[in-house]
């Protein structure tokens, strides 16, 4: 196994993290277990496992803590490479904003992501996401940040129809800057059932194709109908969601497009147990992986005590 981890960095991160935690707070605190896991067509596997400290925990959109990850990826079914990674984790809000994040590395480049949300009729999300990539090469260091803003904008009367916009910018170690323009129409049908639909578009495209080993064609769209389901039960969210549609890159003919998504979370409740799970599985190329036919698990878990 291949270990990318350069232990000073990754200690001085850790030690500036818990230097910023009051032991006083720990009484208010909350403890975290994530598990995401992922693999795809062409036998490339992710497994990330993540163990949270909060100091200060209020809820789920307020709290800071210390989170500890390991990142373990195998491209092409061939040798595993392992990284490591310290953040100092925040969430809060205002009157007007909410926002959350973590910041840290893995000990040889700075790793994280950080969102900020202003509600309202039309809300209104940035965000910006650095991490390594996720292929042979991403042993090397190779990495990759990604700005970008989305919108969602009611439509009509009564909120039964939204459209929600996502523009971004995805700059890549070496040359390559990428675009990204998405779109998605929802419409309620049913609303006694939770029952949307929905059509999901999205296209991008590279300045530097083929510069490194993740999927980077000139150009790629994609268009998805979906139907979507959507159901409480005792405080508690189910969803499920089924699409298919077609996608095109350059250089390649038109072919199918296909995703199915299912999720359960708690409710949001203060200082209680708090869980969620997500699976999915999309033939759509990720930002920072190799090829397409992926499918996903997502586990959480938070303990206030």
């Amino acid at each position: 196994m291949i270990r990318r981890q350069r232990h000073g960095r990754w200690a001085a991160t850790l030690a500036l993290a818990l230097s910023i935690a009051p032991p006083a707070a720990l009484a208010d605190g909350a403890a975290h277990l994530s598990v995401f896991a992922s693999d795809d067509a062409d036998d490339t596997s992710t497994l990330e496992t993540g163990l949270t400290l909060d100091y200060r925990f209020e809820d789920v959109e307020r709290y800071r803590g210390i989170k500890l990850e390991r990142l373990d990826i195998r491209p092409l079914g061939g040798e595993r490479w392992r990284d490591h990674r310290a953040y100092y984790r925040f969430a809060d809000y205002n009157d007007h904003w909410l926002w959350n994040g973590q910041v840290g590395t893995d000990g040889d480049t700075v790793v994280g992501n950080a969102n900020f949300v202003r509600g309202g009729r039309v809300r209104q999300e940035y965000f910006v996401e650095r991490d390594v990539l996720e292929t042979p090469r991403g042993v090397e260091g190779l990495h990759h940040t990604f700005l970008g803003a989305s919108f969602d904008l009611p439509l009509g009367e009564g909120e039964r129809q939204q459209l929600t916009t996502l523009v971004g910018v995805q700059d890549f170690t070496g040359s390559n800057i990428r675009a990204h323009l998405r779109a998605s129409y929802i419409a309620t049908v049913v609303p006694e059932w939770g029952l949307s639909a929905q059509l999901r578009t999205r296209a991008f495209h590279n300045s530097t194709p083929g510069e490194y080993d993740y999927y980077s064609p000139r150009w790629f769209a994609e268009a998805v109908p979906v139907l979507q389901v959507r159901r409480f039960h005792k405080r508690w969210m189910y969803s499920a969601a089924l699409g298919w549609g077609w996608q095109r890159n350059s250089g390649a003919d038109v072919r199918e497009a296909r995703l199915v998504e299912a999720a359960v979370t708690s409710p949001r409740t203060g200082r209680d147990w708090y869980f969620r799970a997500t699976a999915s599985y999309s033939n759509t190329p990720t930002g920072a992986g190799q090829s397409y036919g992926y499918r996903q698990l997502m586990l959480e878990l938070v303990r206030p005590f």
